[in-house]
C-alpha cells in the first residue's frame, strides 16, 4: 500500500467517524433503516450567486431474510452401540439484515445416502435439540438448554446447536444414521415467544418494510431456493466390536495310555480352550470376562490352573498364556485384556473326566 493510499484510507475512517455512520453488517444495511439522499443545485445569475435549489429523497430499507444451517466439522460422528446422548453439531446463522426467531426441527433420513457417503440404515432414539450454551460441541446436562426455536437472533449472529440421540444396541460396524437440522425464519416480534412464520412480500415495492427471501440461492443437498427455510445434515456412524467365541477340547492323557494316543475315558485329562476373536474393521473390545460353567461329569484340574491372553495358530491354542482367572463352585471365570480388531485371545484350563 502506498503512502497516498494509506492517507486516503485514514481520511475515510475519520470521515465515517465524524458522520456517526451506522455499524456495517455483512448482510447489509439493517431493515427498516431510512436512507436519505440530498442534492444541492448551485447557480448564478449575472455572475451573482443565487439561492441554491435543493431536493431530497428517502426510502426505507427492506428486509432480506437469509439463514444457513451447517454441520460443524467435516466428518461423521463416530458412535458405539448402546451409546447415550450421542451428539451431532450444527451452526445456525442469521445472515439477514434483521433479527429473526428461528424455529428448529431435527429429523432423520429414511434410507438413501447420508451426509458423509454412507447408506442410512438405522434411526437414533429420543432425538432432541439443544442450544450448545458453552459451544464446546458436547452435551452438558444441566448447562445446555433444550430448544424448539431460537429467540430473537440478531443479524449476523451464529448459534451453535447440538442434536442429541441414543444409539440402539446390537448394531454392526458401518451402520449409519443420517440426521438433519432444519431452521425456519419467523418474526422476532416479542422476546420469549415464538413469532409467526414469515411471508415473502409479493408485487411491487411498497413504502414500508418489504420482505425478500434470500436463502439457498444456489441450493445443494435438496434445499429449496428462497423459501425462508434451510437445513444442514450430519450423520452417526457405528464403530462396534464384533466378538465371536470358539470352544474346543483336546484330550491330554488317560490312565491307561498316558500321553500317547490318549482317549477321553473316565480319568482322562481334557484341556478346554476358549478363543475370543474380534472381527477386523471394528472397535477394540474392553472389559472382557469369560464365564464357563463346567459339565457335571468333569472336575476342574487345579494343578494346571487357568492360562489367559494366549494366542492361537490355525486351530491350535498355543501354550503362551499367563496365569490368571479363578474357579469356584464349578465355574471358571477369566478376564481378558482388550482385544483390538482382527485379534484373538485365548483362555485355557483343564478338567478330569469322571
Amino acid at each position: 500500500m502506498t503512502q497516498n493510499i494509506k492517507m486516503m484510507a485514514a481520511a475515510s475512517v475519520i470521515a465515517l467517524a465524524a458522520a456517526g455512520a451506522s455499524p456495517a453488517f455483512a448482510a447489509g444495511t439493517q431493515a427498516g433503516s431510512t436512507i436519505t439522499n440530498n442534492v444541492t443545485v448551485a447557480f448564478k445569475v449575472n455572475n451573482i450567486d443565487q439561492t441554491a435549489a435543493t431536493a431530497s429523497d428517502s426510502f426505507t430499507v427492506d428486509r432480506k431474510v437469509n439463514l444457513t444451517v451447517a454441520e460443524v466439522g467435516t466428518t461423521t460422528t463416530q458412535v458405539t452401540p448402546g451409546q447415550q446422548s450421542a451428539v451431532t453439531t450444527f451452526a445456525v446463522t442469521n445472515s439477514s439484515n434483521a433479527p429473526l426467531d428461528l424455529v428448529l426441527a431435527a429429523t432423520q433420513l429414511s434410507g438413501g445416502t447420508a451426509a458423509h457417503g454412507g447408506t442410512d440404515s438405522f434411526n437414533a432414539t429420543d432425538v432432541k435439540v439443544y442450544r450448545d450454551v458453552n459451544s464446546n460441541g458436547q452435551f452438558d446436562s444441566g448447562t445446555d438448554v433444550e430448544v424448539s426455536y431460537l429467540d430473537q437472533v440478531a443479524a449476523d449472529t451464529t448459534v451453535q446447536i447440538i442434536v442429541v440421540g441414543n444409539i440402539p444396541l446390537s448394531l454392526a460396524t458401518g451402520s449409519v444414521a443420517g440426521v438433519r437440522l432444519t431452521a425456519t425464519a419467523h418474526e422476532a416480534t416479542a422476546a420469549g415467544s415464538q413469532g409467526a412464520a414469515i411471508t415473502q412480500t409479493t408485487g411491487a415495492n411498497t413504502a414500508g418494510v418489504d420482505t425478500v427471501f434470500a436463502d439457498d440461492t444456489t441450493p445443494v443437498g435438496g434445499n429449496v431456493s428462497r423459501n425462508g427455510e434451510t437445513f444442514g445434515e450430519d450423520d452417526y456412524t457405528v464403530l462396534a466390536a464384533a466378538l465371536t467365541a470358539e470352544k474346543t477340547s483336546l484330550v491330554i492323557s488317560d490312565p491307561f495310555n498316558g500321553t500317547t494316543n490318549p482317549k477321553m475315558i473316565p480319568g482322562a485329562v481334557v484341556e478346554y480352550c476358549v478363543a475370543v476373536t474380534n472381527a477386523s474393521g471394528g472397535a477394540t473390545a474392553t472389559n472382557i470376562t469369560i464365564s464357563d460353567t463346567l459339565p457335571s461329569e468333569t472336575v476342574y484340574l487345579g494343578s494346571y490352573g487357568i492360562k489367559v491372553n494366549g494366542t492361537k495358530t490355525g486351530s491350535t491354542c498355543n501354550e503362551d498364556g499367563a496365569a490368571g482367572g479363578s474357579h469356584a463352585a464349578g465355574v471358571v471365570t477369566a478376564p481378558l485384556s482388550d482385544i483390538a480388531a482382527g485379534t484373538t485371545r485365548t483362555v485355557k484350563f483343564r478338567v478330569t473326566v469322571q
